[in-house]
């Protein structure tokens, strides 16, 4: 049995998690026909996933979803969704880095896009990939502010170019001027073929290269989006409406 003094000592170490289970494996007498080896080797397990769920809770915090806790495992197969559950269920363990083809998720409104990026993005944290996700509107207005200060725009340039899996939301549903359309291009120039970007859009290329201002950049836009590329078609189903008639049917819905 560990003295309180000896228990201070592995404190003291800063292995929280090692040192709490250590201490309740210890401290249980059904443990006692544990060889020491396997008590600590038990305490380092519990220490290393306690500590790799924490770098995936942090990615997570950081790359920025409006759906945090969406999954894939949660994923609608629904007739009319042109959605193959073989195929979502290797993003589970996808590695990006080593196979950096970008994805163009396509749908009307309401066909469940960005739900879809999301579980994509969270299962791609779970994987120890660093992830930004950003609606377009949103990263054309990151682009505009942070011109004022040249340090804050090197910064967010170099978080767009590095981070392991871009996902731009709602492209091209709002307009985008000349100087956007070049640091888009910039961006994805960079990321071609050694990161991937993951496109969410009720639109196709076709029509994304007829309203970028800058039709060079457009057509290098297009064309890098385009090629090296698996496509996401979810069909016309529009899983807003059909998730909101199933919850109208539940006795414990109220309007």
């Amino acid at each position: 049995m560990l003295s309180d003094a000896d228990q201070t000592k592995i404190k003291n170490l800063r292995l929280t998690a090692f040192a709490q289970k250590f201490f309740e494996l210890t401290g249980e007498q059904a443990n006692e026909r544990l060889t020491p080896e396997e008590v600590f080797m038990q305490a380092v397990d519990h220490a290393v996933d306690t500590r790799r769920g924490r770098r995936i809770d942090k990615l997570i915090s950081q790359a920025g979803f409006p759906l945090p806790t969406a999954s894939i495992a949660q994923i609608h197969y629904l007739p009319g969704r042109k959605i193959d559950e073989a195929r979502m269920r290797r993003y589970l363990t996808h590695e990006w880095r080593a196979d950096p083809k970008n994805l163009l998720i396509i749908s009307p409104t309401g066909g469940g896009k960005t739900y879809l990026a999301c579980a994509i993005g969270v299962a791609a944290c779970h994987t120890e990939h660093t992830v930004f996700y950003r609606r377009m509107d949103d990263l054309i207005r990151d682009f505009r502010l942070a011109r004022e200060d040249n340090r804050e725009y090197q910064r967010l340039l170099v978080k767009l170019r590095t981070v392991d899996v871009l996902i731009i939301d709602d492209f091209l549903t709002v307009g985008i001027d000349q100087q956007g359309a070049s640091e888009l291009f910039a961006v994805l120039s960079d990321r071609e073929y050694t990161l991937p970007t993951i496109i969410v859009s009720q639109t196709d290329p076709e029509y994304w290269v007829t309203v970028i201002p800058d039709r060079i950049a457009g057509d290098s836009i297009v064309n890098r989006l385009a090629t090296n590329t698996r496509w996401l078609p979810l069909g016309a189903l529009d899983m807003r409406k059909q998730l909101g008639d199933q919850a109208r049917k539940s006795k414990d819905f109220w309007e």
